[in-house]
């Protein structure tokens, strides 16, 4: 049966024995009513006052089962479809086991509102309810989630906003579409054995039998530094089942169109801890807005996109009966898969997984410059007798000489970039040489001119750093539970410029609450609007924000166990103000 495009898929119930189960299973783990199984998919909630009911549940998919969290009975939650201009009330049931919340994220809310315990309101305990109440000011593709380790667990939903006035773009039907990724270990489990190892989840260590392209030189350089070429994820598919709206790649999820149709597809990454790089084989994608703003129409084969971040997509099938929409984890450990069907059993050929990536010396925050005298082969790796000549040049990546005084260089730092330069241009680890057009940041370009022509009054410059062995991870080497009384102070709607850089070897999603900045890629004036920016290795980006929100904010790396590791901070806009004295 066709779908129209006001309709977002919804899965049918999957029904597991759980007598057997639930006895096996901690307490915890069984949830409450006897262990409900979550179904897969989303229902649809509309209108100005809305009841959210969180219970715990199981989720079974492919050849794994365990626990979950799930909102209204479904993984995903419910889609959230409301219209700009609207009043929104919404009843927060909380039948878990834990404490929760619900972040309105990329929509701006009055900071009471944000969802975020410890900063904006209480956690909201078992058998409590919380009453969320704010205008819609805003359209476009958003999302919902927990603050709370509920979230990996399947506590996040989508929200679609339709516009006040008409949108640019026609299209016959659309669909939502949430990646994420989900495990059977409970989260507390899964952070214990990354404190306790941080490659703990790798399975693509180098090995002496192994056939990556790295020289003997090479791996003698990434072990003196203590590195891994390899590391590109913190947990990977042996632990994770990479899901589209709820279903696994066995899972058989269905995206049914009529031949001859435009297809408007709202990708959200809902993950706790994956990038994503999108693909549809055989089909080009036109990208028409970032994190829920509208950019100008980019025509593109894959994208990647990081934890927190959404994509709008144009597509036109044609040419064959299916293509498959595949998202591929950024370290190639897995997929989520969905298959765009014209009728009944039609498959398109889903393509295998690429070969891992490799972090170069780039990604060390070695930018061309910095390298030039050493005799090196390529970006790919440095060739023989190169890490010696490294050495003997003085160079090393714990250089705390090169950082500014504001950063504090203790056992939470073990990098220092050497050269951190602007990586806008840069598509995404694995995504450089794939030899088709692949997104970057530098090509998003603002429907609409910039809100606010001002130019910044001053730069504020913010390091990402981290001790991966350790897996200690914190803004300018001080975790949040060490700065909570000293938060990042910004007056009301002062126009400053942000300068993050990257002082780790991997790339980090960090979400500013309650505002959009503009990208600084190059495009004066139409800078992109986005709520999300990943920070590449090594490098730095730089965006301008207008804080005109009043509150205080959360700002924090997306990936969800950097994030309760540390890398965590309160953004603070004084004066209070109402909205009636918004400029």
């Amino acid at each position: 049966m066709p779908i129209n495009r006001r309709r977002f898929l919804t899965g049918s119930s999957i029904m597991i024995g759980t007598a057997g189960l639930s006895q096996a299973m901690p307490a915890w783990a069984r949830g409450a009513h006897g262990g409900m199984a979550a179904r897969q998919g989303s229902d649809v909630l509309s209108g100005e006052h809305l009841t959210m009911t969180v219970a715990d549940a199981t989720l079974s998919t492919g050849k794994r089962h365990g626990p979950a969290v799930a909102v209204n009975g479904t993984i995903p939650g419910p889609l959230v479809r409301l219209r700009e201009g609207q009043n929104l009330v919404v009843d927060l049931v909380n039948n878990s086991s834990g404490e929760t919340s619900i972040h309105w994220h990329g929509m701006l809310v009055p900071f009471l509102m944000d969802g975020v315990p410890g900063v904006s309101m209480a956690a909201v305990k078992p058998g409590e309810t919380f009453r969320y109440e704010f205008p819609v000011r805003q359209a476009g593709t958003y999302w919902w989630h927990a603050h709370t380790l509920q979230e990996p667990m399947g506590h996040y939903g989508p929200i679609v906003i339709d516009p006040a006035t008409p949108s640019p773009h026609e299209y016959d039907r659309e669909y939502v579409l949430v990646l994420t990724d989900w495990s059977p270990m409970h989260p507390h489990a899964i952070m214990r054995k990354l404190k306790l190892g941080e490659a703990y989840f790798n399975y693509n260590k180098t090995t002496a039998t192994d056939d990556y392209p790295l020289s003997g030189a090479d791996r003698r350089m990434w072990a003196r530094m203590r590195m891994m070429p390899t590391d590109i994820a913190d947990v990977t598919g042996s632990t994770y089942s990479y899901l589209v709206n709820g279903h696994g790649p066995d899972d058989g999820l269905e995206l049914v169109y009529e031949p001859g149709e435009r297809i408007r597809l709202r990708i959200i990454n809902g993950s706790a801890m994956t990038f994503f790089n999108v693909r549809i084989p055989g089909l080009a994608m036109t990208v028409i807005a970032a994190d829920g703003q509208d950019v100008q129409p980019v025509e593109v084969d894959e994208f990647q996109i990081g934890n927190a971040e959404t994509y709008d997509v144009l597509i036109e099938p044609k040419g064959a009966e299916a293509f498959a929409f595949v998202a591929e984890a950024m370290d190639r450990s897995g997929m989520g898969l969905a298959m765009l069907t014209s009728r009944d059993g039609a498959r398109a050929d889903i393509p295998p997984l690429r070969d891992p990536p490799l972090l170069t010396m780039a990604d060390m925050g070695m930018s061309h410059s910095a390298m030039q005298g050493m005799d090196h082969g390529s970006m790919e790796g440095m060739d023989h007798g190169s890490s010696d000549e490294m050495e003997m040049s003085g160079m090393s990546m714990r250089d705390t000489s090169l950082l500014p005084d504001l950063v504090e260089a203790g056992p939470g730092l073990d990098m220092v970039a050497m050269n951190p330069v602007d990586r806008m241009d840069f598509p995404g680890l694995g995504l450089d040489k794939v030899g088709h057009r692949v997104l970057t940041y530098r090509q998003l370009i603002a429907a609409r001119p910039n809100p606010d022509p001002r130019r910044p009054s001053r730069l504020k410059e913010i390091h990402l750093t981290g001790n991966m062995e350790r897996y200690m991870w914190s803004f300018d080497g001080k975790k949040f539970s060490a700065v909570t009384d000293d938060p990042i102070r910004f007056a009301f709607n002062e126009r400053v410029r942000v300068r993050l850089v990257n002082d780790t070897m991997m790339a980090h999603p960090i979400h500013l609450h309650g505002h959009f900045f503009e990208l600084v890629n190059g495009h004066e004036g139409f800078q992109p609007l986005k709520h999300t920016l990943i920070v590449q290795p090594g490098g730095s980006a730089t965006f301008d924000l207008t804080a005109n929100e009043p509150g205080d904010w959360a700002f924090h790396c997306h990936l969800m166990y950097h994030m309760h590791s540390g890398m965590f901070q309160v953004v603070t806009v004084r004066p209070l103000q109402s909205a009636e004295d918004r400029p």
